[in-house]
């Protein structure tokens, strides 16, 4: 879908262009112009230059691509999304409007990342290809895979998308999801029964208590509860233990081996290259190589080699209007914002956005792109549009809202 973004004075927009001019009075247009559609980007038909086109305001949300850029997703971020996707099918149902026309590119789905809502974007009778499965997609590769049911849970909705269609969104996915609130709330349930249970074998630790007669078998016994198997999960009941999802068809052996490919890039990379090298030395065996050959010294093999100087790289950084240096750019990606579980430069600023820029490496060159910021992103005294990217030169003044900092 071709898509773009732009910004007037007081907000944010994603346009999408139309390719004929629309039927304004009908319904779809009418109810969605309207507006007060929980779940659904507030939107308006404009003309410019005679085309048509729909604006959505994405005025202090972030879409999930930039979000999920530096981070993985969690079973509470997927219960929260599943949620708001569940109230988006019922307002949907409420108002008469279909499910087919949410486009579910993970770009044009956005999060308030204060709130936690989700907004979808809605194109009145579209009739291009949206597929759900390429959310779910986005899911497989951004999930985090320390989170074994996590893991687990994601590929059996793509399987069952890819199997049944949208007709598995209706109702099961729902059902398959509760597996993790479950674990969630056990484990939390756990959690603070250790912590109880801690407390107390401290308190009487230190305070010197004199326990009962089985003091030692019951501190035995709170430690064994403070290390279960790895196989169990407490409930309610007592312990239950985990049976893993089947994988046995072709079908989900081919989607599980996308999880596979995913869990670590750089450690399959460092593999391969350990391999190479190990064929590469076995290939050498019983044959001479340089270092091996030995020349008698009358011969004057020897050879001097002038070392060429290696090249240093140049460390840029950024620094405030004072002169502080505000921080080194080591990363090729550095987030800028006030948002201080995820961004690498905290700005505590009104005017700063929860993500409001960042600064991304390429080769040997930087760029200062806005992360959809409510005040602003400016390199040069240019306001950029938001997700614009703008090229760095040393000396470049940035603001960030109202502060301003120094690229060297």
């Amino acid at each position: 879908m071709n898509a773009e973004y732009i910004r007037n004075l007081h907000s944010n927009y994603v346009r999408i262009p139309l390719d004929k001019k629309p039927e304004e009075k009908k319904y779809q247009y009418c109810i969605l112009s309207r507006g007060g559609i929980k779940g659904l980007l507030p939107c308006s038909l404009r003309y410019l230059d005679g085309e048509a086109y729909l604006y959505y305001d994405i005025t202090s949300k972030q879409n999930l691509v930039q979000f999920h850029q530096k981070g993985n997703i969690t079973r509470d971020w997927l219960l929260d999304f599943v949620e708001n996707f569940r109230n988006l099918q019922l307002e949907l149902g409420r108002f008469l409007l279909q499910e087919d026309n949410v486009i579910w590119e993970p770009q044009h789905i956005f999060q308030d990342l204060e709130s936690n809502v989700f907004s979808f974007l809605y194109v009145p009778y579209y009739a291009g290809e949206n597929q759900f499965i390429r959310l779910l997609g986005f899911l497989v590769e951004k999930a985090d895979y320390s989170d074994e049911v996590l893991v687990e849970t994601i590929y059996k909705m793509y399987e069952q998308v890819e199997k049944n269609g949208v007709v598995y969104l209706q109702e099961q996915i729902f059902k398959d999801v509760k597996v993790l609130e479950n674990r969630t709330q056990n484990a939390e349930k756990q959690s603070s029964r250790q912590e109880e249970q801690i407390e107390a074998l401290t308190a009487r630790t230190l305070g010197g208590e004199p326990g009962p007669d089985n003091a030692e078998a019951e501190e035995g016994e709170i430690l064994r509860e403070l290390e279960p198997e790895a196989s169990e999960i407490s409930s309610g009941r007592g312990r239950v233990a985990y049976q893993p999802l089947q994988k046995e068809n072709s079908a989900s052996k081919r989607i599980f081996g996308i999880f596979e490919g995913k869990k670590s890039k750089r450690q399959k990379e460092q593999e391969k290259r350990e391999e190479y090298r190990e064929s590469f030395q076995k290939s050498l065996d019983g044959y001479a190589v340089a270092e091996d050959l030995n020349y008698d010294e009358e011969y004057g093999r020897t050879q001097f080699l002038t070392e060429k100087p290696e090249k240093k790289e140049m460390v840029h950084r950024l620094y405030y209007a004072d002169g502080r240096k505000a921080s080194e750019l080591e990363t090729s990606n550095l987030l800028i914002g006030k948002y201080k579980e995820k961004v690498d430069l905290y700005l505590e600023d009104e005017s700063v956005s929860r993500m409001h820029a960042r600064i991304l490496k390429d080769q040997d060159q930087y760029y200062l792109e806005d992360e959809n910021s409510t005040n602003g992103t400016y390199c040069a005294k240019i306001r950029l549009q938001p997700y614009e990217k703008k090229r760095l030169q040393s000396g470049d003044e940035l603001r960030i809202g109202n502060v301003t900092l120094f690229f060297r």
